[in-house]
């Protein structure tokens, strides 16, 4: 693939970011939290495709790195003077300091990171279905850990509150972009083709020398990385976290995204965080009823959840690759209107192309 390929490919995802973040600039200030909450959604699943996708390896537990990200970026942010009061039982080393918004995205992705490159060591050599509870293992241990020891979260069921909202429709633009730059970088260096090619056969990778185990790794801290930078943002945008927050729910909507979208290619990330995320955003609004134009649209309490489920399944029915067919989309002249170049090129031009045998008949 050519160079100039590979941007034009790297160029769909971004300018859809943009796109959301222009579109959300127009809409009122409580609409735009809806815009706001869908880029850091592309955060999160590019952060989740970066290793499932490139792997074709399940995994339940990439929430996890969300949610230690977005405790760390929160309990760094909140002022040392109510933090004594806010996180009582903090270690000093945290309780006794402060850094500012930027730093504390940086510590979120590389607290993610290191937290993945840990639990990754010895998760790394399982595949299918013991990966998936491996990884859900994971998830629950965090969850466990994040709700209970004081040492590092809040008082067991309160809430980490205080954490200054400053994520806006240009920070989360931004954080998507990184996120889906360090993507699609991954993807197009020779460990992300090694990995690649481990997914759709691992005995010939095996076969040729490719070290499964250390690849799988490497995406996975990679995923952590953006996963924590993800947990970064949303802390920063609703200003306080639970662990209710960052658990089963959140695990359940990103993998609905990644699947819609499509779990093959950045670019079907990127489709279906945008378009899970709205439609989940608009559906919550209609439980508590949403006006539309002349009527009012009033769902029952709970219909989001079976909503997302149906899509999520009649995807996996109808296009198990999902919307975009697991394919980038290169924003090159489309190949019809490359046809029709070649078919309106002068007489001269075509004559003087050089033709192409046609085999003698025997």
């Amino acid at each position: 693939m050519s160079r100039l390929s590979q941007i034009r490919q790297l160029a769909a995802p971004i300018l859809l970011i943009v796109v959301v973040a222009l579109v959300g600039s127009t809409t009122s200030i409580a609409t735009q939290q809806n815009f706001i909450t869908a880029l850091v959604s592309v955060t999160m699943v590019i952060g989740l495709y970066v290793f499932v996708g490139n792997s074709g390896v399940i995994s339940f537990g990439q929430v996890s790195f969300i949610a230690v990200g977005a405790y760390a970026a929160g309990e760094l942010t909140v002022p040392t003077g109510p933090k004594h009061f806010v996180l009582p039982s903090l270690w000093s080393f945290l309780q006794n300091h402060s850094v500012g918004n930027v730093p504390s995205l940086a510590i979120a992705a590389g607290v993610g990171a290191a937290y993945a490159l840990l639990v990754g060591l010895p998760l790394m050599r399982l595949s299918g279905l013991s990966a998936g509870i491996a990884t859900f293992a994971v998830l629950e241990i965090t969850y466990n850990v994040l709700e209970f020891w004081g040492k590092v979260a809040p008082p067991s069921g309160q809430t980490l509150s205080l954490v200054p909202t400053t994520t806006g429709l240009f920070q989360s633009a931004v954080g998507a972009g990184v996120a889906a730059v360090a993507a699609f970088a991954y993807q197009s260096t020779r460990r992300g083709r090694l990995l690649r090619a481990s997914r759709e056969d691992p005995s010939a990778a095996l076969g040729i020398g490719v070290n499964i185990h250390r690849e799988r790794l490497v995406a996975f801290a990679l995923s952590g990385a953006i996963s924590g930078l993800a947990g970064g943002l949303l802390v920063h945008q609703i200003g306080s976290i639970t662990t209710s927050q960052v658990y089963l729910e959140l695990t359940f909507l990103t993998l609905a995204m990644l699947v819609v979208g499509g779990a093959g290619s950045l670019w079907g990330a990127t489709v279906g965080a945008v378009l899970i995320s709205l439609l989940d955003s608009y559906l919550l609004q209609a439980e508590n009823g949403l006006h539309l134009g002349f009527f009012k649209l009033t769902l029952p309490s709970g219909a989001t959840d079976g909503i997302l489920g149906l899509i999520m399944l009649v995807m996996l029915i109808v296009r198990p690759r999902g919307l975009t067919r697991g394919r980038e989309w290169d924003l090159g002249i489309p190949r019809i209107i490359r046809g029709r170049r070649r078919r309106d090129q002068p007489a001269e031009l075509a004559a003087a192309q050089p033709q192409r045998e046609e085999p003698a008949i025997r």
